[in-house]
């Protein structure tokens, strides 16, 4: 009988273990992306159709993928103001490659994204080991990268032939750049979550004084954070490229401000030591609904912007009260 009661007891105690209001803090973008998704639906008829859904996921495939690549930068205490001018990177040089040698469309990809990678290594080694603001140093990269897109076209986009890059967003490959997109989504939240790297990261951003008393050389690991976001971003490049069938120094333009975005409505902390991959994807997705529901209703680009600018400040606002919340609790 005493364990029978004891055993009840610690039912009880189970259940009141669970704290709604904690719920709502910790899952307040999840929350937002299905309140938006009810509303858009009630809004437009066509707003769950088939064809909506597809095109929002191949829109978003390479913006997500950027705001990913921010999140880490961001989460070791950074900025990375350079994403969207590798993005123009990775979609002119995959493009004259394919276009103008004839090179086929994956080795292509693989040389886009590592010369993405070699900005992004650049970017970090002015941080880390050169002592430069995250702000002042990307932003130096922005532009250098956004003029060698510049120059390697000649201020004339490139025109991709059918067959080549359009491959990748073909309905007869399963539209290869969303699998791409959310494969390596699964894969960057399973390394944030079980990897020494991931977690290091988190707490380089939180407390990089006392990772450095551990012997941790925190200088390679806030140089591979933006290592990563140079990768992604190119490929992020070279998705817009194929949907586009065109390889142009503008594309990615005012991208970085978007990928900032997302991270702060994922409740990523710009100060560092916070952010979440899922999150992240959850707050692009959230950014693309707004833009999708207002075209769909046929509402003007700039009071877009606005009606964006006024959510950014709300993310804000509302990750101040989650953490003034947590730390009440």
């Amino acid at each position: 009988m005493a364990n029978l009661e004891l055993g009840q007891a610690q039912s009880v105690s189970t259940r009141k273990r669970f704290d709604f209001k904690q719920f709502l803090i910790d899952n307040n973008t999840y929350i937002i992306l299905l309140v938006l998704v009810i509303i858009s639906s009630l809004l437009s008829d066509t707003f769950l159709t088939s064809m909506n859904i597809r095109n929002i996921f191949l829109q978003q495939a390479g913006p997500i993928l950027v705001a990913v690549g921010m999140l880490f930068v961001i989460m070791t205490g950074g900025i990375d103001l350079s994403v969207g001018s590798v993005m123009a990177v990775g979609a002119t040089v995959s493009s004259i490659l394919i276009t103008d040698f004839g090179m086929h469309f994956l080795p292509a990809m693989l040389v886009a994204m590592t010369v993405g990678l070699v900005f992004g290594i650049f970017s970090g080694v002015l941080v880390a080991y050169g002592n430069f603001q995250g702000f002042v140093a990307t932003l130096a990269t922005m532009v250098i990268a956004r003029g060698v897109s510049f120059v390697l076209t000649n201020g004339t986009p490139v025109k991709l032939q059918i067959g080549t890059l359009d491959k990748l967003v073909s309905r007869e490959f399963f539209f290869p750049i969303i699998i791409i997109a959310a494969a390596l989504v699964i894969i960057f939240a399973l390394i944030q979550k079980f990897t020494g790297w991931g977690r290091l990261v988190i707490a380089i951003g939180s407390n990089p004084t006392a990772v450095q008393l551990a012997g941790i050389r925190t200088k390679r690991y806030i140089t591979s954070t933006y290592a990563v976001a140079g990768v992604l971003s190119a490929l992020a490049g070279i998705f817009i490229a194929a949907r586009s069938s065109t390889g142009s120094a503008t594309v990615g333009m005012g991208q970085e401000l978007d990928a900032i975005a997302a991270c702060v409505i994922g409740g990523a902390s710009l100060a560092g030591g916070k952010g979440w991959v899922t999150k992240t994807v959850a707050g692009a997705l959230i950014l693309a609904l707004i833009g999708n529901i207002m075209n769909l209703m046929a509402v003007p680009s700039y009071p877009q912007d606005i009606i964006k600018g006024l959510i950014i400040i709300a993310a804000v606002f509302l990750q101040i009260l989650t953490d003034k919340s947590e730390k009440a609790v």
